[in-house]
């Protein structure tokens, strides 16, 4: 069996100085000796990810994407300092091994961590893979497990009590997502005025519980074990954690959930196989959620609304990238698909909400 993500030739206009690279790798990375191979693993739209072969061992390096509009999504310092923190409280981290601020290597901040070997799940199962009704429902409660190991890690433990402010979170977030929509919007997708209005006027209190939250939590993000499927074996992407409310956490994941009985226009621009024999849904999901940490799942339609926005936000970021010509990367075009997509979705809920 193949894992889902395999490296491959880098993308025009994405290369690496492979030079430079080795040297600062065998220079930051004890034991390190043979040639340097640089590809790319080819999935993802935000931060660039390549795999670097040197010798018998395998690394992954992160950088920011070339053109990126927003620094601040792609702070490449931060997400190494939570990863180092974080390992001992959440094994399922990858280790992080060096780190560098010094531009003449790569012409911006970078970092390399150990590769996780195992399988990554997206729109359709890996080849040789097969997956019975039984397993996707042991795989979905697995999933919603280790984000809850998250969500129960101490911080302050961890020394990440000052990842972030959790005081407030709900509002900056609709707020902070709102100013970004207006400051990435291109001519050609919707406004989403009304459900930016429809979030502000529905927010929740302010929550009690805080938590360390990925904010990117999905299959295509989790490693599973190749000899038992069914097992996280890692968590990957940690450019967006931070400490806020935990159910903002679990609307942003399940605003990638698209289900069998969902309209086809959503059921088009699905991403992983949530919709395989066996899933939960994401009512099922609340549900689990709720059992483990014994929080109350109130408000959902905010949630997932507020999840629903924060996904086309992001999308409308990486398409604006592509409109104004800052990346060659044609994946990018397509996007404005799944912001018209998105944006239906959003007033659907909005119109069913009892809220």
């Amino acid at each position: 069996m193949k894992a889902a993500d395999q490296a491959v030739t880098i993308r025009k206009g994405e290369e690496l100085d492979e030079k430079k690279v080795e040297m600062f790798l065998k220079d930051s990375i004890p034991g390190l000796s043979g040639d340097i191979e640089v590809l790319q693993f080819p999935g993802g739209y935000s931060n660039l990810t390549y795999c670097l072969r040197v010798g018998e061992r395998e690394l992954v390096l992160r950088r920011p994407p070339f053109g990126s509009k927003v620094k601040s999504a792609h702070d490449m310092g931060r997400e190494y300092r939570v990863l180092k923190a974080l390992k001992p409280y959440f094994p399922y981290c990858p280790a992080p091994l060096a780190y560098t601020e010094d531009t003449s290597v790569l012409g911006c901040p970078f970092y390399v961590m150990e590769r996780i070997k195992g399988i990554i799940l997206r729109k359709t199962l890996p080849e040789g893979m097969t997956l019975t009704s039984e397993d996707m429902n042991v795989m979905c409660h697995s999933l919603i497990s280790v984000h809850a190991e998250l969500h129960a890690v101490d911080y302050k433990a961890a020394g990440l009590d000052n990842l972030g402010n959790p005081e407030g979170y709900v509002t900056r977030q609709v707020e902070g997502w709102s100013k970004r929509f207006r400051a990435s919007h291109t001519a050609d997708a919707p406004d989403y005025e009304n459900i930016m209005r429809w979030l502000h006027e529905k927010m929740p209190g302010e929550s009690s519980c805080h938590a360390i939250i990925h904010n990117d939590y999905k299959f295509d993000n989790v490693i599973l074990d190749p000899s038992n499927p069914t097992r996280i074996i890692g968590v990957l992407d940690w450019e967006m954690t931070t400490l806020g409310d935990p159910l903002m956490d679990l609307g942003a994941s399940l605003a990638y959930w698209i289900e069998k009985n969902d309209p086809s226009d959503l059921r088009a621009v699905k991403m992983m196989i949530t919709d395989h024999d066996g899933a939960l849904t994401r009512k099922e999901i609340l549900e689990v959620y709720a059992e483990k940490t014994g929080r109350a799942i109130d408000n959902f339609d905010f949630y997932y609304c507020y999840g629903l926005f924060r996904l086309a936000v992001i999308v409308q970021q990486i398409y604006y990238r592509f409109y104004h010509g800052l990346t060659q990367d044609k994946r990018f075009g397509e996007l404005i698909h799944l912001v018209n997509v998105l944006e239906k979705t959003a007033r659907n809920v909005i119109d069913r909400s009892q809220l």
